[in-house]
């Protein structure tokens, strides 16, 4: 359903200042029901069709959609509209796209804004339609209102260096390194380690297909050595970074007797650091007992051993494996560690390959072979492993009988909630990854991190390897738990990006930057002490001291805005008047709101 509100004059409409006031086109989103199940889309068109800046809105089912995105095209053209405001999801996921839909339109990207009427609105206010109704209403009339009073923007080139740091060498960082210097740029590889590899270097076969991890890093090593571009720094770790976005000036300190430092000018930086295994308390499942080991140990055992499996001289005949140690956990790291169960699995099919007898228990909460690595679990399965089901509650208990014999306990929800004693020989914690210690680094890189301590990505999706400082991306386990095939993918992601942007020799950034008016600036400091980004500098101007702002630096956080006494910094994109208007857009037409709902 479409509903155009034309003004008396098809061009500009004078307000009572005299002003023209602007051309605004609005599109409300269904989103194929996530939106309209729970607000009511038509009452939001027709409570803003009067607004006096609006010319054009309309309802649609998918706003991101291809149709729709030329639909938006031809009527920014036609009814030449100098503004947009989408009402659909979060800026998060479609921000980019309605820009582009802005700039092929010949609209200014920067003139458009998007009102979150999803995550913000229907999804938590899905048991009151009407109360999700009048505030979809409200936030599509404060983002008018900010659109109302937005300028046109450009975005801020800057030419880039062409090359790259990769910090962390393990399969993702090697793989980032060889795939950066095919495309022709220049990349300083660094390790704090001695040698190149990482965990997949002490490993042997791994899922699904067998590869041997060893020799995967022998040949990986051999390609970082046969490109002349590569320049490999171990025992080293970076410890400065200065510069801008494009051009970063990184120092490497080698550990070397005595230390060295060594200094190189780089586009971007990836980082690839890697992870933990999480480590048991003792006593936990067991653990400190002879004969209780870690997946990381048992896999290297079982690497290490051609044939049947032997402890302490003595032959294996019973494994008991306990899923989920250290994950999954209320009061530990909540996060599924993701590869543990199809590592865990495909240990168990190694271990019966040399020895079909050897019995093996799989105690778990939930079994995770994600994908094509079901038919792994489905392989174990039929070489003779049992899996048992213990309830979150009621985890399974390792303990030395009176004999010195190993035994677990479990329960098995499978029949019946039966309590069953498993004499065994040896028992595998199956523990997974967690983030590594890496708070200078963090800290000297500003990197985000999420709720589960690994770095945190724009978004998963859309920006899967990019964070929200520019030219910093992040690439294998550092970003969260990851197979080998996972961490190179995400290692030849941040290839693409930085290579999509290194070798063009120019990027752009957002202009959504912070601005002094050094008219009204005493220089207090206040703005310097709190910038994260060290994007602030003191300045003489007419004699006066003031503040200005790198542009480059600034990522549009407007903390420092916010600690101006003297109200002479604003945020563009989200200005004193912006965030006013929308305050005012919010809270007028409340009465008349009301009325269309009934």
């Amino acid at each position: 359903m479409t509903t155009d509100h034309e003004p008396s004059d098809s061009t500009t409409v004078a307000g009572e200042s005299g002003e023209p006031r602007r051309r605004i086109g609005v599109y409300v989103c269904h989103c194929g029901g996530n939106i309209s199940d729970y607000v009511d889309v038509a009452a939001v068109r027709d409570a803003v069709a009067g607004d006096a800046e609006v010319v054009h809105v309309e309802t649609t089912l998918f706003a991101c959609s291809d149709a729709t995105q030329n639909d938006m095209i031809e009527m920014i053209e036609s009814q030449h509209l100098d503004g947009l405001v989408v009402a659909s999801c979060s800026p998060k996921l479609h921000v980019p796209t309605f820009r582009a839909v802005s700039r092929r339109a010949g609209l200014n990207p920067f003139e458009y804004t998007q009102v979150n009427i999803r995550e913000q609105c229907s999804w938590v206010h899905s048991d009151d339609r009407a109360g999700a109704t009048a505030k979809a209403i409200g936030l599509v009339r404060a983002g008018i209102a900010k659109t109302a009073h937005s300028v046109p923007l450009e975005p801020i080139t800057v030419e880039t260096t062409p090359s790259a740091l990769v910090v962390g060498a393990g399969v993702a960082g090697m793989r980032a390194a060889t795939g950066l210097a095919d495309l022709g740029l220049r990349v300083y590889l660094i390790e704090r380690a001695a040698t190149l590899g990482g965990w997949v270097d002490r490993w042997g076969p791994m899922y699904p297909n067998g590869a041997d991890g060893h020799q995967l890093i022998e040949r990986l090593r051999e390609q970082v050595a046969t490109r002349d571009a590569i320049t490999v720094v171990t025992n080293a770790e970076l410890v400065a970074k200065s510069g801008n976005f494009g051009n970063y000036d990184v120092d490497v300190r080698v550990m070397s007797d005595p230390p060295t430092t060594q200094r190189f000018r780089v586009g971007s930086i990836v980082v690839a650091t890697g992870f933990d295994t999480y480590q048991p308390e003792v006593g936990e499942y067991g653990y400190g007992i002879d004969g209780v080991v870690t997946l990381a140990e048992f896999k290297e055992l079982v690497d290490a051993t051609p044939g049947p499996l032997r402890v302490g001289g003595r032959p294996v005949r019973t494994v008991t494996y306990i899923y989920c140690v250290g994950s999954r956990q209320p009061d530990g790291h909540q996060y599924c560690s993701r590869y543990c169960c199809a590592a865990t699995v495909h240990a168990s099919i190694t271990v019966a390959d040399h020895d079909a007898d050897v019995a093996q228990y799989h105690l778990y909460r939930d079994i995770r072979t994600y994908g094509k690595l079901e038919l792994l679990y489905q392989e174990s399965r039929r070489r003779g492993s049992v899996y048992m089901k213990f309830p979150d509650d009621t985890p399974p208990a390792v303990r030395r009988d009176d004999a010195g014999h190993l035994v677990v306990r479990t329960t098995d929800t499978l029949t019946e909630g039966m309590a069953v004693d498993i004499p065994t020989d040896l028992v595998v914690l199956v523990t997974g990854m967690v983030p590594r210690e890496n708070h200078d680094l963090t800290s000297l890189l500003k990197l985000p991190v999420g709720g589960d301590g690994f770095y945190n990505e724009i978004h998963p999706k859309l920006r899967p390897v990019e964070t929200v400082v520019d030219g910093v991306l992040i690439a294998g386990t550092c970003q969260g738990p990851k197979n080998s095939f996972e961490s190179v993918a995400s290692g030849l992601a941040a290839v693409a990006q930085s290579g999509a942007t290194l070798l063009k020799g120019v990027a752009e950034l957002d202009p959504l930057v912070v601005n002094v008016d050094q008219d009204r600036c005493t220089w207090c400091g206040a703005c310097q002490e709190v910038c994260p980004y060290g994007a602030i500098d003191r300045i003489v101007c007419d004699g006066r001291e003031v503040a200005t702002v790198n542009a480059l630096s600034c990522k549009g956080c407007g903390g420092c805005a916010a600690f101006c006494a003297n109200e002479a910094i604003e945020l563009l994109g989200s200005t004193t008047a912006q965030i006013e208007s929308m305050i005012d857009g919010m809270l007028e037409g409340s009465a008349r709101d009301e009325e269309l709902m009934v």
